[in-house]
């Protein structure tokens, strides 16, 4: 299979279970529901201890690609294994794989792409890097830091306050509109658009 038949593997990071589905760190989750919905594909239980919707993605043409998404279905600090298994399963090179993630370095409600680099202490990502290297693309949902004295896996594991849900639908919104204009466009044509 040449590079260029290869799908993109989109992976929502997040925890699996109802009691962690409005948190923060599940941002990742409720984008790639989204873009499920968007191309009218049901999640389905996959070997690689994952949900994953099939099918594709952009306008008719050559700019339309095929991609699987992808919910690990680990805890987020084991996310590395389910995605690596993902990834020699569908034959995907690893420029080739999005992370959807959550972001305490970034303000509330702002996006960022990028191409590689470090996991700055995110376990989902660490695990990921572990697994296959840094040089996946990640489009990173700023949450803010934590309030005062707030633990980060406090913060990170509660659900967005009553002022953020107010743009909450507006933020996975653009988040998805990323995601799909990366795999369109590219990088730096999603990046010119998106990050704020």
């Amino acid at each position: 299979m040449s590079d260029d038949a290869a799908p993109w593997l989109i992976v929502g990071l997040g925890n699996p279970g109802a009691e962690y589905a409005g948190n923060r760190h599940n941002i990742g989750f409720m984008v790639v529901d989204l873009l499920a919905e968007r191309m009218r594909g049901k999640f389905k239980a996959h070997k690689a201890r994952a949900q994953v919707v099939e099918g594709r993605m952009g306008p008719p043409g050559p700019a339309n690609r095929r991609v699987v998404l992808a919910k690990p279905m680990s805890f987020m600090n084991l996310s590395g294994g389910p995605v690596t298994a993902l990834r020699d399963f569908y034959k995907v090179p690893v420029e080739r794989i999005v992370a959807v993630h959550d972001e305490l370095d970034i303000d509330y409600p702002t996006l960022r792409l990028k191409l590689g680099g470090g996991d700055n202490g995110h376990n989902g990502l660490k695990s990921m890097t572990k697994s296959m290297g840094p040089e996946y693309h990640r489009v990173r949902c700023g949450i803010g830091r934590p309030p005062g004295r707030m633990q980060v896996a406090d913060f990170v594991l509660k659900d967005f306050s009553s002022t953020e849900r107010k743009e909450l639908g507006w933020f996975v919104d653009r988040a998805a509109d990323a995601v799909e204009c990366l795999v369109a466009e590219g990088l730096e044509r999603a990046q010119s658009a998106y990050n704020s």
